[in-house]
């Protein structure tokens, strides 16, 4: 009870100043929660905040997988439902204060600020868990990073991530920043991805293999770290590390495709999963809110017929969905996968290593593990679907619009192999969120995306 206390004052707190944040004439006696920090389990009860936001419907809860559904919605998605904010996001057509958008910035930098606050009072941790919270802190701060980066900057693969602007690096807690004369401007994309790529680098080293409470592993770490490289075309260190997964035989596929979604806690193909219960989402901002039918959630994200044209007839994942209706009537699809409330999410399965590894084993010629054709038939074979008999890198994107589709992937794996989105271009400006009006009106270091 008192660590569950010592967490909601502290965090709560937290928040408190990075909304004060916004504003520079804030006064700095605003941002005096670092006194309320001085021992180790104060750390520790911090680092289950940044966990929280990892579980907010801004996060993994909902709006990094959803949001990136919509923005590449073709053939796969289709929105029904009323809510303006994410009709707007679908069609293209989003503007500055954009609510999705705004929340999505400031609950991402909000875990940002709990990961700063952990490494800059790690010397309070016990010498026990000092490696342990720090790993834990960078691999929050890194993953956070990655998915802002690229919602609110261009791909990687557009070949100008060196000049392309990214999302402002903020590195010290919310605290320590009345003495810092600037507001933060905005990295590039180059700039954003080396701090993950480090970030990762160290949470790899410092995390343990196996922790408590779902909470981040080495594995873990290695998986975001794979997806980074992936989005970066660096095909050699993508297939190292999700072949470092693969081989340390802690994660097996699950039984069925069903099985690895609506679980309680992790499935044993989860090598990182949000946990969610009736206290978390608990105001009607989930993934089953939106993609199941009525009577279950509002129905209004249905699944395009075009969808199903890309299965084999015996492919178990084109049936594995619900007829229904949405909250204003529109009939449809639904996928299974986001049916209940208060089940864990999954971020990174072991699916998606061995897709990862075949693809990067393919493009860079190499052969890590195993043979390409052999990892996307090994995926395929779960399903039911049949085996192929040779493979492409275009097969392997078919395969994840398969395997990862309403998982958020798709938006990915599209703009870093170049592929036209709705008819865009996979660099269009239209594909990228603009900075909340609310930042460009606090910080006019900000220089706002191009078209908004």
């Amino acid at each position: 009870m008192k660590k569950l206390l010592n967490i909601l004052i502290i965090t709560s707190l937290l928040f408190f100043a990075a909304s004060c944040s916004k504003k520079l004439d804030v006064l700095p006696q605003n941002y005096a929660t670092a006194d309320l920090i001085k021992s180790s389990s104060d750390v520790e009860a911090l680092i289950f905040g940044g966990y929280t936001q990892l579980q907010d419907y801004g996060a993994f809860g909902q709006e990094f997988l959803m949001v990136p559904d919509l923005l590449a919605s073709d053939s796969q998605l289709v929105w029904v439902g009323t809510y303006s904010q994410y009709k707007d996001i679908r069609n293209k057509k989003i503007v500055s204060s954009n609510s999705v958008v705004t929340h999505i910035w400031g609950n991402g930098y909000n875990a940002i600020n709990i990961a700063n606050t952990v490494l800059d009072k790690i010397i309070l941790v016990d010498s026990s868990k000092k490696d342990l919270l720090e790993g834990e802190a960078r691999f929050i701060r890194a993953t956070i990073y990655f998915e802002l980066v690229g919602l609110y900057g261009k791909p990687y693969a557009d070949g100008n991530a060196a000049t392309n602007l990214g999302v402002p690096l903020v590195l010290l807690p919310t605290y320590a920043y009345d003495a810092v004369k600037n507001k933060p401007a905005r990295a590039t994309v180059k700039e954003v991805y080396n701090l993950v790529i480090a970030d990762l680098l160290i949470a790899i080293n410092k995390l343990p293999e196996k922790n408590t409470d779902s909470r981040a592993t080495s594995y873990s770490a290695k998986a975001i770290l794979s997806r980074v490289y992936l989005n970066m075309g660096d095909y050699t260190n993508a297939a190292l590390k999700a072949n470092g997964i693969i081989d340390s035989a802690k994660f097996s596929l699950a039984s069925t495709y069903d099985v690895a979604f609506n679980n309680n806690s992790n499935s044993p193909e989860d090598i990182f999963a949000v946990q969610q219960s009736t206290q978390s989402n608990a105001g009607g901002n989930s993934l089953a809110t939106f993609y199941a039918p009525q009577a279950l959630g509002r129905g209004d994200a249905q699944i395009d017929n075009n969808f199903k044209s890309i299965f084999d007839p015996n492919d178990f994942r084109v049936s594995f969905i619900t007829e229904g209706y949405s909250i204003s009537g529109a009939n449809g699809i639904y996928t299974n996968k986001w049916a209940l409330f208060y089940k864990a999410i999954p971020v990174a399965r072991l699916a998606e290593m061995y897709l990862t590894r075949g693809e990067a084993n393919l493009a860079a010629g190499t052969q890590v593990g195993a043979l390409p054709l052999d990892d996307i038939n090994f995926v395929r074979a779960r399903s039911g679907a049949a085996a192929l008999n040779s493979v492409t890198q275009i097969d392997f994107a078919a395969e994840r619009f398969r395997e990862l589709a309403f998982e958020g992937d798709r938006y990915w794996t599209k703009k870093r192999l170049q592929l036209n989105i709705d008819g865009l271009g996979f660099d269009d400006n239209k594909l990228i969120l603009p900075i909340p009006q609310r930042e460009m009106d606090a910080n006019n270091n900000l220089k706002q995306n191009t078209g908004y």
